[in-house]
């Protein structure tokens, strides 16, 4: 599958399965996901998560994309992550939000919690998506 053609369906299909590798094994968990204007994928995590600090010591991840419906098309998307930590996270995750449910009611407290709850931003480059063919 094309890149571009992965990035448009993640533009309007928010929801995933995240896959990172810790030694010896895979860690999985649902997620949102957004495509931020330079094409990389983005989700909303906390510092203290385990797929943080798995992305932080082999920053290879893979999303398995579905419907809000769950059947259906799907992709998946892997590639490399970046891990961005506040304060330099804030605005993007003011973009992933925007970009996922829309305007906040209220961006002060929106802010607010993404400082309390110690928020990052996962960027994911991707290199590769599918899929490719049906069984």
């Amino acid at each position: 599958m094309d890149l571009d053609q992965a990035r448009d369906f993640v533009r309007s299909h928010h929801h995933a399965v995240i896959a990172t590798r810790s030694p010896g094994r895979l860690h999985q968990s649902p997620v949102l996901v957004g495509v931020d204007e330079e094409g990389r994928l983005t989700v909303s995590s906390r510092e203290t998560a385990y797929k943080t600090r798995h992305l932080r010591a082999d920053p290879w991840a893979q999303l398995c994309v579905i419907p809000d419906g769950f059947f259906g098309d799907w992709v998946y998307v892997e590639g490399d992550a970046e891990v961005v930590s506040l304060p330099e996270a804030m605005e993007p995750l003011v973009e992933y939000y925007r970009g996922i449910r829309g305007e906040a009611d209220d961006w002060a407290e929106y802010r607010g919690g993404m400082e309390r709850e110690r928020r990052v931003i996962i960027r994911i480059t991707p290199t590769r998506a599918g899929p490719d063919r049906q069984g």
